[in-house]
């Protein structure tokens, strides 16, 4: 079923335009702006560039989604297959199914959504323009990544997106973001090395790079031995951008430099290529040696879950001087191991979990970063102490409707039922209750025990965010002035003769005086709302009616493990 008709040329027209266009435009940001169109001036002009080249590169891709024949959503559609280095047989081959389209959707409009939210508030550093190509090329990289069947073709794609994130933390990133820049290209790169290595292995002893066709071979023609070295190979480096624990100590230092929109593409975008790469390589291409790591992949995955907790209650607590925006980071850990725990355990429920988790992450923690990047422009920082401070009802308060949009997110982050969190963690750990034929089901109910307490923890800990940033510190009368104004008259208890208490009037308590006034902040502007409600209302839908995105991953996912048989 589609709800619209389109030719297949067209289908392939709109999925070559959605990857290239973004490429284009960033060569044209950095050409002058004509003269009729640069509005009050060359700044504004290259950032409504920049929305106008994401804009289109959304209609696009929600026309594709229109045009998409949801009732073969495992078929890939769209395809375009032109050779391109006959003599190692790599060829420009694109497509997409029910696993990539969510992924490709998700990027585009988290894309224009950044750049929207970059042209009311233009970033803080050197030029605009140098900022709006920088973006663009990264959503082409990331658009390619999910768009591409041969493996060297993704290996470019995937490696296209490290030096725009790069430049986007170090130059316009905040404290200690060269550092920051500096761990997180050094950590893709060498992982990015190995996996490129493993690659290679798989292509050379097979004698194609064509994911379809390898994936529809099943490992059939690689022996155990390749598969293993292949996984090994580019697990490390498809792990490294998930990012898995312990390859994760770049992500916390990326988020806390980074500006608000590289926040936002980094944890929605970049995170998914590692974990969609598993899907989509490792799984089909060497089963046998998925099946030989899953068990160590899926105890990685928990401790993460539980160690991204640990970290994120230990800078919730009072007086850690903890950065909110770190926290979110860490929260990244702990979600991104129940998308590598579902995919561990080899099953459709869990790896439709893991692809469910994977877009629920996406929305939430991309909404989240929007809303911290608020905070910290209203207060000045995102340390947390200070923004629970004395403050009485802190942002409910001050902007109830930024506080209140805050907890909604802290809470559909916690995986409350009726949001899309839910559902991943859910799926995720029904699979490891019963993981794949061959893998240990002890090993996996213990893996799924130890994820259940992890969803504790996340919920420990976002509470105590949404009651320390929302509602703020609990004010004492110790933190109360006493003190009466110094034109204040005398206790109606007192004689004004100073003989002593009026026989007239009654002694009656003092009332404690607050210190000072709590002024208002700016609450939600309407360039922030246009931003941030799409996000809210997926969020909501996603959790709503699961069935939406299941429906599209489930037939693909089936034919993926069964080795390209519907």
């Amino acid at each position: 079923m589609t709800v619209i008709d389109i030719s297949p040329s067209v289908m392939q027209f709109l999925l070559a335009f959605i990857v290239v266009a973004p490429l284009l435009g960033a060569v044209a940001a950095l050409l002058p702006a004509p003269p009729g169109l640069k509005g009050k001036g060359p700044d504004q002009a290259v950032l409504r560039h920049g929305v106008t080249v994401t804009g289109a590169v959304l209609i696009a891709a929600i026309v594709l989604a229109v045009g998409f024949d949801h009732d073969h959503p495992a078929t890939m559609q769209a395809t375009t297959d032109i050779s391109w280095i006959p003599a190692l047989d790599v060829r420009i081959h694109l497509g997409i199914d029910g696993i990539s389209l969510p992924l490709l959707l998700l990027t585009a409009l988290l894309t224009f959504l950044c750049a929207l939210h970059s042209y009311f508030k233009p970033p803080a550093g050197p030029s605009p323009k140098a900022f709006t190509a920088l973006v663009l090329v990264l959503e082409s990289g990331t658009l390619a990544t999910f768009a591409v069947l041969d493996l060297l073709l993704f290996f470019l794609a995937f490696e296209m997106v490290l030096i725009p994130m790069y430049f986007l933390i170090a130059r316009w990133g905040g404290d200690q973001r060269r550092a920051a820049a500096w761990k997180f290209i050094l950590y893709t790169l060498l992982g990015s090395v190995v996996m490129l290595l493993g690659l290679l292995l798989i292509g050379l002893r097979s004698g194609t790079f064509d994911m379809v066709a390898l994936a529809t071979d099943n490992g059939r023609g690689l022996t155990t031995s390749v598969q293993v070295i292949a996984v090994l190979a580019i697990g490390v480096g498809l792990a490294v951008k998930t990012p898995m624990w312990p390859l994760h100590s770049w992500l916390p230092d990326a988020h806390t430099a980074a500006p608000t929109v590289g926040s936002v593409l980094l944890a929605g975008v970049l995170l998914k290529m590692g974990t969609y790469g598993f899907v989509r390589i490792l799984l089909p291409i060497a089963p046998d040696g998925m099946r030989t790591f899953a068990p160590y992949l899926a105890a990685f995955a928990v401790v993460g879950i539980v160690y991204g907790s640990l970290a994120c209650l230990a800078l919730a607590r009072r007086g850690a001087k903890g950065d909110l925006k770190r926290l979110i980071a860490y929260s990244s850990v702990g979600h991104m191991g129940f998308v590598l725990l579902g995919i561990a355990t080899m099953t459709p429920t869990g790896v439709n979990g893991a692809l469910f988790a994977n877009i629920a992450h996406g929305l939430i923690t991309g909404l989240l970063f929007f809303l911290v990047g608020a905070v910290k422009d209203r207060y000045g920082t995102a340390d947390l102490d200070t923004l629970a401070g004395a403050t009485g009802a802190a942002l409910y308060g001050r902007a109830p409707r930024l506080g209140a949009l805050l907890a909604f997110a802290a809470v559909a982050s916690l995986g409350l039922p009726g949001l899309a969190g839910f559902w991943g963690e859910m799926l995720t750990l029904f699979g490891a209750y019963s993981p794949a034929e061959g893998l240990s089901r002890p090993a996996f109910r213990t893996f799924m025990a130890i994820g259940a307490f992890g969803t504790l923890l996340t919920a420990a800990y976002m509470l105590i965010v949404v009651r320390r940033v929302c509602m703020g510190e609990h004010t004492s009368y110790s933190q109360l002035s006493p003190a009466a104004p110094a034109d204040a008259p005398e206790p109606s208890g007192t004689d004004p003769s100073g003989a002593g208490p009026s026989a007239t009037t009654a002694p009656r308590p003092a009332t404690p005086q607050p210190a000072a006034t709590t002024p208002q902040l700016a609450d939600i502007q309407t360039y922030e709302a246009a931003t941030w409600t799409p996000l809210a209302a997926l969020t909501v839908l996603a959790g709503l009616w699961p069935a939406v995105l299941l429906g599209l991953t489930d037939p693909a996912v089936q034919k993926l493990l069964a080795g390209g048989k519907s």
